[in-house]
């Protein structure tokens, strides 16, 4: 996408401005954003409330209608694509529904971020992960059903619990020391697994990407790392880093 096609070129936002929605507590979405995006492209961002329950009917009910109001206050920001940057709350099927929803609502190419990681994943010609989060037991299992309905395949996964006693807990997943993280990420990879999947966009580990990817001697695939790239290509930005990773360095 040339700069003469953008909606609205900015100042800050001259080659692109992306939009993207986070849950109300978290804090790190929009932090490893801002070290991730490059010169000439701005973010932008809003809150919804978290969505857990993606399957029954009210609960699709729930989350379309403020993923609606979301993306339409984005819209109005003349951005050039928006990502639902929350991985349990766009675990929808079939994978595209709830982009292809924020799409007709703001008129702009959008992404979320459970697809982002089956798309990234995809790309780089993996079907079988090990999937490290911060999660309870029941969100980990929901997460290893969706892989499985879209073809990836979860030989191991290992969570922290977190959560497990109400979304109030939540807060803590960005306070988790990055040697916890670091430590959890190791212990969760198996033998088989053809890449590393670390999930929740409230997780901070984009400054350990690479050394993983470095020891486990295969790709990391964040929930970030991943929702940033289908945002920037759905953007029209093909720019390439050297420090996030596989993904964002050869897709």
């Amino acid at each position: 996408m040339s700069v003469a096609s953008r909606r609205h070129p900015t100042t800050y936002g001259w080659r692109a401005k992306l939009g993207v929605i986070v849950p109300p507590t978290n804090t790190v979405n929009e932090a490893e954003w801002q070290l991730m995006v490059p010169a000439g492209v701005s973010v932008h961002a809003t809150r919804m409330p978290m969505h857990e329950d993606t399957t029954s009917a009210a609960g699709k009910r729930a989350l379309y209608d403020d993923v609606r109001r979301a993306t339409s206050d984005l819209a109005q920001a003349g951005v050039d694509s928006i990502a639902y940057g929350c991985t349990a709350g766009s675990m929808v099927l079939p994978i595209a529904a709830l982009s292809d929803f924020m799409a007709e609502v703001s008129g702009v190419a959008c992404v979320t971020t459970a697809a982002s990681i089956v798309n990234g994943l995809k790309a780089l010609g993996i079907s079988r992960i090990a999937l490290a989060t911060p999660y309870h037991d029941a969100l980990n299992q929901h997460e290893k059903s969706f892989f499985a309905s879209v073809g990836i395949d979860t030989l191991a996964m290992r969570g922290l619990g977190i959560g497990g006693g109400g979304p109030q807990e939540y807060p803590r997943i960005a306070r988790t020391p990055p040697t916890v993280i670091h430590d959890h990420v190791v212990a969760a990879d198996c033998e088989g697994a053809e890449a590393m999947v670390i999930s929740c966009t409230d997780f901070p580990v984009l400054d350990m990407i690479a050394q993983l990817e470095d020891e486990l001697a295969k790709p990391v695939v964040t929930s970030n790392q991943a929702t940033f790239w289908a945002a920037l290509r759905a953007a029209g930005i093909d720019d390439r880093f050297d420090r996030y990773g596989t993904l964002l360095r050869n897709c």
